[in-house]
């Protein structure tokens, strides 16, 4: 059910509504971060002094530059962590066209979804952004003294915020938000398995920018394997 769920994803990606979805996921989050590092830089400049002196050493310059150039370093490193979750996020305000175009190709006979008004969809995508920036941001603290223990942790960890997130966001298309979350509950591991298979790639460079739109095409088809819905195109896989 997972494997199929994403084999259909995968061909799902490659189409051009998907791909245009994937550039504006990724344009908006390096601009956040961009702008994120900017605002470090003025703060540095603006908290550090220039130069200070030390007994027995003398004057000491350039401390600012130097900051600025360390967070930097900093700043790559933690984009390797935060630039998916980050995308995610800003990808979540497109969800709706990823579903829809999903839904269109494999099952064409469903009624109409129901559509999420505007406070509900930035509701959902804020909190998506601030759950999943805030566990990795906690996350990336704790790495260090776990290192051997890392790689599980940042597979579980995001394999059980993507999967609740994104199953639960496709399955509200269908039905009311309540009886989303007992579905959910109902085939929580299975929905674990998948984020966490969801997040491999997200250690993967270049490949972990289109996972946010093969996450909700891939949950978009797990939903409805487990409601029974029937993929009018899956002889072709």
């Amino acid at each position: 059910m997972i494997i199929a769920s994403y084999i259909k994803a995968w061909g799902d990606l490659l189409r051009p509504g998907a791909m245009k979805i994937v550039g504006i996921g990724v344009a908006l989050s390096l601009g956040l971060l961009i702008a994120i590092y900017v605002a470090m830089v003025w703060l540095i400049g603006w908290l550090v002094p220039d130069s200070f002196s030390l007994p027995l050493i003398g004057e000491i310059g350039h401390i600012d530059t130097a900051l600025s150039i360390v967070s930097a370093g900093i700043m790559l490193f933690a984009s390797m962590f935060l630039m998916v979750p980050v995308a995610s996020a800003f990808t979540g305000f497109f969800l709706e066209d990823v579903a829809e175009l999903v839904e269109n190709e494999h099952y064409p006979t469903l009624p109409p979804v129901r559509k999420l008004s505007l406070s509900e969809s930035f509701a959902d995508t804020l909190r998506f952004f601030g759950v999943i920036v805030g566990a990795n941001l906690i996350a990336l603290a704790i790495y260090p003294f776990v290192i051997p223990l890392a790689p599980f942790l940042f597979f579980a960890l995001n394999g059980y915020l993507l999967g609740r997130e994104y199953f639960q966001m496709a399955a509200q298309r269908r039905m009311e938000r309540e009886a989303a979350r007992a579905l959910y509950q109902r085939h929580k591991m299975t929905v674990w398995m998948a984020g966490a298979l969801m997040a491999v790639p997200l250690s993967i460079p270049i490949l972990n920018l289109f996972v946010p739109v093969l996450g909700a095409a891939g949950f978009t088809h797990l939903f409805h394997a487990v409601t029974g819905h029937r993929d009018v195109t899956k002889s072709t896989f």
